[in-house]
């Protein structure tokens, strides 16, 4: 798959579930955990995967629970934030990994800051692609009518059984067009939405997608300690269709030791049209 030849390593989760996880270069280089966002999976990573291959690095990217080949659990409550980032947790641990760097990006950045904040000891260094940290997100959805009203599709998706029906109904590669219609032209090619809609169209996939959005609403965590205390750097698209790009620095406030890079020209789909400035700031970030 364009080019790139995964090892496979199989992760169970807290709950019992089977996370596909693919990994990359020497298992003896510094860990470094990418996770994907909605509609991706692990492909989503594809412009990062061999530079930081290259840098000698071991590259994990999971396909997150219900994308992909990875497990498809049927409750919603399945998919809340405790969930997810304990399976960020339990790829650190059952694949050994010390000195962990944790990048993530849309739905993989609202699982990064969980794991951030719930497992501080597990992460050296965390990297945010345009996704504010939660509290930020929450304050701004209902205190922010522009905000409010891009998040339109989140409530569509709150509806039982009729978002992925209508999605399975039109046809995956014309989901794909969604993606496109967000990024810059030429962001995401043919073969890339082709990609895509073979792993919207395994059973059960989509549906599992898109009970991230519904536990979002219906389990929220609303624990009081939010505060992340690894050093994190949020990389932020300006451009982006679906966040507000002030949550990016209004993050800060609840990092210890945290920083904000933006991408004026770059939307939401940030890692794939700034690849090589991304991996640069994350490259330097870390070192």
């Amino acid at each position: 798959m364009n080019g790139l030849v995964p090892v496979v390593v199989e992760v169970k989760t807290a709950d019992n579930y089977r996370l596909s996880v693919k990994t990359f270069g020497p298992k003896e280089g510094r860990p470094i955990i990418f996770l994907h966002g909605f509609p991706e999976f692990w492909y989503g990573w594809r412009k990062q995967i061999p530079f930081f291959e290259e840098q000698g690095y071991f590259v994990v990217v999971p396909d997150q629970r219900g994308y992909n080949d990875s497990d498809k659990p049927d409750a919603i409550g399945a998919y809340d934030l405790n969930h997810l980032s304990d399976d960020v947790a339990a790829i650190v641990d059952q694949l050994a990994l010390k000195n962990c760097i944790l990048v993530g990006h849309d739905w993989g950045a609202a699982a990064a800051w969980y794991a951030a904040i719930r497992f501080p000891k597990l992460f050296s260094k965390l990297v945010i692609l345009n996704v504010p940290h939660p509290r930020v997100f929450i304050k701004t959805l209902f205190t922010n009518v522009r905000q409010f009203g891009k998040s339109w599709y989140m409530y569509f998706f709150q509806l039982p059984v009729v978002p992925e029906g209508l999605m399975s109904l039109v046809g995956f590669e014309r989901v794909a067009e969604g993606m496109r219609s967000t990024a810059r032209p030429g962001t995401f090619s043919d073969d890339d939405v082709r990609t895509y809609a073979a792993a919207w169209s395994k059973p059960n996939a989509m549906r599992s997608m898109i009970n991230w959005y519904r536990a979002a609403f219906q389990r929220p965590d609303l624990r009081s300690d939010v505060q992340v205390h690894v050093p994190t750097l949020v990389l932020w698209g300006e451009q982006d269709t679906f966040l507000e790009a002030s949550m990016a620095e209004e993050s800060l406030k609840y990092c210890d030791d945290g920083r904000v890079e933006y991408f004026p020209s770059a939307s939401h789909w940030l890692q794939h049209e700034e690849a090589d400035a991304v991996n640069q700031a994350i490259a330097k970030f870390i070192a």
